[in-house]
């Protein structure tokens, strides 16, 4: 499976940085505000050059797989969610959403875990 390398702070590309592969969703303005989408970026790069977020930035989410979290955007009126998980390589965004409720939804879980499984079957 070819890989896109995607910087979404520059146009430019290291050696060591880890690719970010979406495989559903998107963060743009409208729905996230210009200063959420910001943040997504600056923390999803962090993500590529090997950083750990920590709290709050970040949350483990092994209800859904090994390496997967949450990275949390706290927008003017939502609170966004992007569903990640970090391999060797790659960041796999797994879902972007709107959060309301204290609990992830189930249907998100189940459909992390279903793009896991197809991700992982094409990639072997």
């Amino acid at each position: 499976m070819p890989y896109v390398h995607v910087d979404i702070m520059s146009n430019m590309t290291y050696a060591s940085d880890r690719h970010l592969l979406w495989l559903h969703g998107e963060i743009k303005t409208p729905p996230f505000s210009a200063k959420a989408r910001f943040e997504a970026g600056v923390l999803l790069r962090r993500l590529q050059i090997g950083d750990s977020l920590g709290m709050p930035h970040q949350r483990p989410m092994p209800t859904i797989g090994r390496r997967c979290s949450e990275i949390r955007i706290v927008d003017k009126r939502e609170s966004w969610r992007i569903i990640v998980r970090i391999d060797p390589d790659a960041i796999l965004i797994l879902e972007v959403f709107s959060k309301k409720t204290r609990a992830t939804p189930k249907a998100v879980i189940v459909t992390c875990k279903q793009r896991i499984k197809r991700y992982d079957e094409t990639s072997e």
